[in-house]
């Protein structure tokens, strides 16, 4: 990877590989028989950056370990993306992310969180969306972050998965390497610990940028006390 390539995504380190490197069960794009056409790596990386950066600080809580986790992944990428089976990219790259994120975990005794401030969104690259809409995107509410911060990593990472991405249990499941009745348990014992974290917050109305614990769905808003009394 040139240092042109990495300059396009948030200035971070390398680390060890993860033990999960290819597509996986991800379903196949295209048609039977049809060649499938490896991305450019300026597509891979405008295309892709802020959704990476925004799940590696969803899972991370704080600016530093978020741009590290992300510049690890495009690395991985760089380094896969010639084994990469055709099948669902957005869904590789989940995979590479929560992996690398829970070997970060691993080589550490203690994770260190903080809030996002807006000098993480004024570090995205000019390919990304604008500092202000990128800012939006990534910061939880203060007291929601918080208390996905306190879950223990696998409760986190399932429910950010689930709750905040919008992905179903299948495809939690078939990121994180776990039966889906692993994930539903998860997931269950982590909003039982966000409902007690946030019951401060019952009836404040206060708006979040989550997705609500019912029906999974991409891109859905809804208040804090939506996640906290899924």
């Amino acid at each position: 990877m040139t240092q042109q390539a990495i300059s396009r995504t948030p200035h971070t380190g390398v680390c060890a590989l993860s033990p999960y490197s290819d597509a996986g069960s991800d379903a196949q794009d295209g048609q039977p028989g049809e060649e499938w056409t490896v991305p450019g790596w300026d597509e891979i990386v405008r295309t892709h950056a802020h959704p990476v950066y925004r799940l590696a600080y969803r899972l991370t809580g704080n600016q530093h370990d978020a741009e590290d986790l992300t510049q690890e992944v495009f690395i991985r990428v760089f380094r896969s993306l010639s084994r990469f089976r055709p099948g669902t990219f957005e869904g590789w790259l989940h995979r590479i992310t929560v992996n690398l994120f829970l070997d970060m975990t691993r080589r550490r005794s203690r994770v260190r969180f903080e809030h996002l401030t807006d000098a993480a969104a004024e570090r995205l690259s000019a390919a990304e969306p604008n500092p202000a809409q990128a800012h939006h995107d990534t910061r939880l509410d203060a007291d929601v972050q918080a208390a996905l911060d306190a879950l223990p990593v696998p409760f986190r990472a399932a429910v950010v998965l689930c709750d905040v991405e919008g992905l179903s249990y299948e495809e939690v499941a078939a990121t994180l390497g776990v039966k889906t009745g692993t994930v539903r348990s998860r997931i269950h014992r982590g909003r039982a610990r966000l409902r007690t974290s946030l019951v401060h917050r019952a009836g404040s109305g206060t708006e979040s940028t989550t997705a609500p614990t019912g029906s999974p769905g991409p891109h859905a808003t809804a208040p804090a006390a939506a996640l906290a009394n899924g």
